[in-house]
């Protein structure tokens, strides 16, 4: 698979990250879930979730997609909420300066179409519903990545596991002048545990 050039320096970086011991031990059961699934012969099917599907739940389901993709592995990612708002335009721009190219639809609430290669389809990326039609209706892994999801959804119906893997929220540092870079930080810390994560799967 060709990926788009100007991503090569953003995965490059990703994997080059040291992961904390403790990080990845909480990751440990996200590539135990997608390598049950691999083994079994499922389908592997990723929905993360964060309360506004704006910020966090964005970037991991674009880098999970786009580090499968890396790794040859077939999985299926998504993202949702408890609330539909928007991507968050400084999360898009982070998306951008990260290399995808992404192109917009819409003004309220707008559908993305996230490209990191000329041969793939894009990632749809737009604010939904944990259970909006577009996403898996069971047999997948809740990835919660906020803790006000973690915390306020007990239960989420189809989910076969539920793994939390918690963010900061990049919010806290709005129209600040550490805006970007925060951004940034965060999109390149998920991508590279989703990297990680895809790495540490095999596929016989």
């Amino acid at each position: 698979m060709k990926f788009l050039e100007s991503l090569h320096a953003t995965i490059s970086q990703a994997q080059s990250l040291d992961i904390p011991e403790e990080r990845k031990k909480v990751l440990q059961s996200l590539i135990d879930f997608i390598q049950d699934k691999i083994d079994s012969g499922e389908a592997v099917h990723l929905n993360f979730i964060c309360t506004h599907n704006s910020r966090r739940s964005q970037f991991s389901q674009i880098w999970a997609q786009t580090a499968a993709a890396f790794y040859r592995i077939p999985a299926y990612c998504y993202s949702g909420g408890v609330e539909v708002t928007a991507f968050n335009d400084r999360a898009v721009a982070s998306i951008r300066r990260s290399g995808f190219r992404v192109a917009q639809k819409g003004v309220d609430n707008p559908f993305y179409f996230v490209f990191y290669s000329e041969d793939e389809d894009p990632i749809a990326a737009f604010s939904k519903l944990y259970d909006d039609p577009i996403n898996s209706k069971d047999n997948f892994a809740a990835v919660m990545t906020c803790a006000h999801a973690d915390e306020n959804c007990p239960f989420i119906p189809g989910a076969s596991a539920r793994i939390p893997v918690r963010y900061e929220d990049p919010k806290a540092f709005d129209d600040t002048p550490e805006e970007a870079s925060r951004y940034d930080e965060r999109s390149l810390q998920i991508a590279s545990e989703m990297f990680y994560v895809f790495a540490n799967v095999s596929v016989k």
